[in-house]
């Protein structure tokens, strides 16, 4: 049978209000009392059940995280900061993926409401922000997270990747490639589609530069294996020079396509990501890549979260990327960062 709180406060010879006091404002108690409770709580294996607090308070020390997709370090990354930043302010992150399903992040929407959750942080599927306009409507604090949310209500945290895009075809064409494929998708994907904005900007600048454009069913390692097998296919003179993928999970599996396919990485095709996960540096051939940086993106979200609770203006908080040259470009300068705009 379970402890209740009443059993506690027999055990330890106070009121039940004391006890309720010492597990939600023990600054009220004579610490000796704080003590004693503690002790009986210890003896008698009482865990708190927090669910009726949580009805009373509204709200509990919960923050949902919503990523696109778990699964890539991208994300790892910005919800283990996030963690430790929530830490810091006695908060717990609830981590779900939504895989990019609408259906999926309508029903971790639902969850986190009915738990309700202390505030949201949410990469969002696609452009309709309704059902987190309802949320905001019902006092839900919302921060979009690897999203501009400029002309909206809510706050948010993102990079350039417009410029991020930018960034990567003008070092392929500093390199001398002039036959560059883009390779990402789906387009539906606001940072897929950005990244190619943001490349096909730097055509622009680049006179004799070509830009070929590759969709993938999904930005993970099959199927950047599965659009460099197709690459391998082609006769060399009909092959591009260099390849930029949306990001690194894209260009890793690229990168295992062309080895196997016996294409010389870089001679023949100089290939740059984008993220810059952990294993772009330690890949067989070091990989360049575009620098987001995720955990600052974790932090800031957490905080931007508790800036509004306390009903602050949304702030929209944009990082500028970075150039990262390494080997898989023919870089001279490999593991050193370049800017660029």
């Amino acid at each position: 049978m379970a402890v209740g709180i009443k059993e506690v406060a027999a055990a330890a010879s106070v009121s039940v209000g004391t006890v309720s006091n010492v597990l939600n404002a023990p600054e009220r108690v004579a610490p000796a009392t704080v003590a004693r409770v503690h002790a009986a709580i210890e003896r008698l294996g009482f865990i708190r059940n927090d669910a009726a607090r949580q009805l009373r308070a509204g709200s509990s020390r919960c923050v949902g995280l919503l990523v696109l997709d778990v699964g890539n370090p991208f994300f790892t990354d910005v919800a283990r900061s996030a963690e430790r930043r929530a830490a810091a302010a006695n908060l717990v992150v609830l981590l779900g993926t939504s895989d990019d399903d609408a259906d999926r992040e309508r029903a971790y929407l639902e969850t986190f409401d009915e738990q309700r959750v202390f505030g949201l942080l949410i990469s969002p599927v696609g452009e309709d922000l309704t059902r987190l306009h309802a949320l905001h409507s019902r006092g839900v604090p919302v921060v979009l997270v690897d999203r501009d949310g400029t002309g909206t209500p809510f706050a948010s945290v993102a990079v350039d990747d417009v410029a991020g895009g930018r960034l990567a075809v003008a070092h392929l064409g500093e390199q001398g490639r002039t036959r560059i494929a883009y390779v990402g998708g789906p387009h539906g994907l606001r940072q897929v589609a950005d990244r190619l904005a943001g490349a096909r900007s730097a055509i622009e600048d680049h006179p004799g530069v070509i830009l070929e454009v590759i969709e993938t069913d999904e930005p993970s390692v099959l199927a950047g294996r599965a659009a460099g097998e197709k690459l391998c296919a082609r006769r060399p003179k009909d092959r591009p020079d260099a390849v930029f993928c949306a990001n690194d999970l894209l260009a890793i599996g690229m990168l295992q396509a062309l080895v196997q396919g016996g294409v010389e990485v870089p001679t023949e095709i100089a290939l740059i990501g984008y993220d810059d996960i952990d294993f772009a540096r330690s890949a067989a051939i070091p990989l360049s890549s575009v620098r987001q940086p995720s955990a600052d993106i974790g932090t800031t979200a957490i905080e931007l979260l508790l800036a509004a609770v306390d009903r602050a203006e949304p702030r929209h908080v944009v990082f500028r990327p970075e150039l990262i040259a390494r080997t898989s470009t023919g870089a001279a300068t490999a593991g050193v960062a370049a800017s660029h705009g």
